[in-house]
């Protein structure tokens, strides 16, 4: 008689049942994969502030779910087509280059459009509804061989990328008119990043699903930059709390019958509610120095 996993107070013990499987080492290394493009491209969306743009196209990954469902392809293909459909769509809308309130609009106008587009696959479909629920939500533990490859090779595609692209990126991202007028060719840079963004988000949604691929964009990315302002440690600090996030939700999930996207979602939350516990307590901490610092005498007496 087969028995349910259970914790115990022995981190190494429980390590040892989990890489037991391999299908939990394959869920731990495409886990790898997606949380390090998701922390690395997620870093730089919240930096550009892009997260509306990043929400979109999660959002685009619900039709390319739906629509591989309607035509039985792998979902993989539908998140890459529909969130690559988007990144154009998003690069192109009106308001890109004009104000903030425009760009909103023209980002919010493609994700109604995705949205409708969802519902209409949805209704199209017609199977059985749990398959579609796992394309919604993710399937970690079901990720093959050939699946872990190919997630492994985007992910060296994507550091490569951002690798070569970095510093006038970076430049066209805290200064875009300094960018310009240095020669930086800000609009092309943009495109490409967008780019970078829907294979991020298309290669994170086959892990925790589009409706929570957000989860894995925003919140390490946001945790890192509240606890610090340097950006080579902020970047550092994203990647390893999004690494944290999924391993220790699929560890979490491993002993549960809950799926693993839901404790993804929650460690990454759990990391940001500390970071800004972190930050309250380190503002008052400063605080309380500064106020207890004596006034020199020469300010005191400046009157004398």
């Amino acid at each position: 008689m087969l028995t349910e996993p259970a914790p115990s107070w022995n981190p190494l013990r429980d390590l040892s049942q989990i890489l037991e499987y391999h299908f939990m080492i394959n869920a731990l290394l495409a886990g790898r994969a997606a949380a390090v493009m998701a922390a690395l491209v997620g870093w730089m969306m919240v930096l550009r502030r892009e997260t509306f743009a990043g929400h979109t196209l999660a959002m685009m990954a619900f039709p390319g779910a739906a629509v591989a469902a309607l035509a039985g392809v792998p979902a993989a293909l539908g998140y890459l087509l529909f969130c690559g459909g988007g990144a154009v769509a998003i690069a192109r809308a009106p308001g890109r280059s004009g104000s903030w309130r425009e760009e909103a609009a023209g980002v919010g106008v493609v994700q109604a459009a995705a949205l409708g587009l969802g519902f209409l696959f949805v209704s199209l479909y017609g199977g059985v509804l749990g398959d579609l629920e796992s394309l919604l939500f993710g399937d970690v533990l079901g990720v093959s061989d050939a699946q872990v490859a190919l997630l492994g090779a985007v992910a060296l595609v994507l550091l490569a990328t951002l690798a070569a692209i970095g510093r006038p990126l970076l430049l066209s991202s805290i200064d875009p008119p300094l960018a310009s007028a240095r020669g930086v060719p800000v609009r092309r840079l943009t495109l490409a990043f967008l780019a970078m963004l829907a294979v991020a988000v298309a290669s994170a949604s086959q892990l925790t699903g589009p409706l929570l691929v957000l989860a894995l964009l925003v919140m390490p990315a946001a945790s890192a930059r509240v606890l610090t302002a340097r950006p080579a440690l902020s970047l550092a600090l994203s990647l390893a709390i999004a690494l944290l996030a999924v391993w220790l939700g699929l560890g979490i999930a491993y002993f549960s019958a809950y799926p693993p996207s839901m404790f993804i979602a929650a460690v990454a939350f759990a990391c940001y509610v500390l970071a800004r516990a972190a930050a309250l307590w380190r503002r008052g901490r400063t605080r309380r120095r500064l106020g207890a610092t004596p006034a020199r005498p020469g300010l005191t007496a400046a009157g004398a």
